[in-house]
């Protein structure tokens, strides 16, 4: 029976298909941030403003897609992978866009600039954790591909190697994170109280990007061994 659910057509081809929607809508989400906070450096808040306004669409758009995911996710017996697994990286997926959303929303509500000698290393951190979010989306990419292309035993070998390298990528991010918290540290007496508290809430919710990217691996990976 051919069904008129374009989401059920999906999980009738793969259940990595929804995922993988899932996490492109999820990545495009974090990519807004690199401009967007461009625009913040310059002050141009109804250039930030505008692209924040694509951030909250994208994490909107995600969210329909994890709820569609919930509602039409198949009983288990016809599923190749435990569904807890899957809703457990559903939802790994979602808090990426959720905290990008998080990040855009108190640094366009505040009109919060970083301080100069922060900017270039808070720009080449966010590329980081965005770039971690890129190879959670390639690892899925690559496994859906795997998988339906019927290469099962060299599944677990390449997402070792996907795995490896966002390992590598969030070991990055976390190396410039402690070196940019340390140069705010040293900053801290110039700037008012209130903004170094939300910098550091700013400096610690990009940090979180990478963490989950590195944890959507973690789950592909464990979904990978069984």
């Amino acid at each position: 029976m051919v069904t008129s659910n374009p989401f059920s057509a999906m999980f009738g081809r793969s259940p990595f298909q929804p995922l993988l929607a899932h996490i492109v809508k999820t990545h495009e989400c974090s990519e807004h941030l690199l401009p967007f906070f461009e625009e913040t450096l310059k002050g141009d808040w109804e250039g930030a403003a505008r692209l924040r306004e694509d951030i909250t669409r994208l994490e909107h758009d995600a969210d329909v897609l994890k709820t569609e995911l919930r509602l039409n996710l198949p009983n288990t017996m016809f599923l190749p992978v435990s569904r807890s697994d899957l809703l457990d990286l559903i939802s790994v997926q979602d808090k990426i866009a959720n905290k990008v959303r998080d990040i855009s929303g108190i640094m366009l509500g505040r009109k919060m600039r970083v301080p100069e000698p922060l900017a270039e290393p808070m720009r080449v951190y966010m590329r980081t954790s965005v770039a971690c979010v890129a190879q959670a989306r390639q690892a899925l990419e690559e496994l859906k591909e795997l998988l339906e292309s019927g290469f099962g035993r060299n599944v677990s070998d390449v997402m070792q190697n996907m795995i490896r390298e966002l390992h590598t990528l969030e070991n990055q991010a976390d190396s410039q994170q402690i070196a940019i918290r340390r140069q705010l540290f040293e900053l801290e007496s110039e700037l008012p109280p209130i903004d170094v508290i939300f910098l550091y809430q700013i400096i610690d919710g990009v940090g979180e990007l990478s963490d989950r990217a590195e944890r959507v691996g973690s789950r592909l990976q464990i979904l990978t061994a069984r």
